[in-house]
């Protein structure tokens, strides 16, 4: 680890509901050191490995994805709620604790073959990046591999993302 980037991360007890520790990462991404450390470990493995395009999930994941993106010189994809999206989409669904929801991206954001990296904050129960996944696919697009700032271990969520090549920084 480049810095010890755990001590940007804000532990939020009870939060969104009781029994819930919510890792926050709005403190490393104030801190102007923290945040290029994230973004330079996003990115080392691909400054000299072929990347088309760096997806990156609503909401903190954007902000990861997009300053990886601009590392590397290639494309942003957003993937986003319904509804958020001005054009023709396609649609994944993923489960959550009670009920469902989906994430969508523009049907023309990957071209057939190319090379996609998914970037977001944290990886839980897996939901959002197994919808992502199935996003790509749909697509044709070729995931190069899945990283996240952090994983929350006990939750399993890796077990949802397949055989994909994935990193995380900080695990929990």
């Amino acid at each position: 680890m480049p810095l010890n980037l755990v001590q940007y991360i804000r532990d939020l007890p009870d939060w969104p509901k009781p029994g819930i520790i919510f890792r926050d990462i709005t403190p490393l991404l104030k801190d102007k050191t923290a945040f290029a450390a994230a973004i330079n470990w996003i990115s080392e493995p691909y400054l000299h490995q072929p990347v088309d395009l760096i997806v990156g999930i609503e909401s903190r994941g954007f902000i990861l994805a997009s300053g990886v993106a601009y590392r590397l010189g290639v494309g942003f994809v957003p993937a986003r709620k319904p509804g958020k999206l001005p054009w023709k989409t396609v649609t994944a669904s993923y489960q959550l604790e009670y009920g469902t929801d989906s994430l969508q991206i523009h049907q023309d954001a990957i071209e057939p073959k190319q090379k996609v990296v998914i970037i977001d904050d944290v990886l839980a129960t897996g939901g959002t990046l197994s919808a992502t996944i199935e996003l790509v696919n749909k697509l044709q697009g070729e995931i190069v591999e899945i990283v996240t700032l952090i994983e929350l271990t006990f939750l399993q969520g890796r077990q949802k993302l397949g055989n994909y090549p994935y990193r995380s920084l900080i695990r929990y």
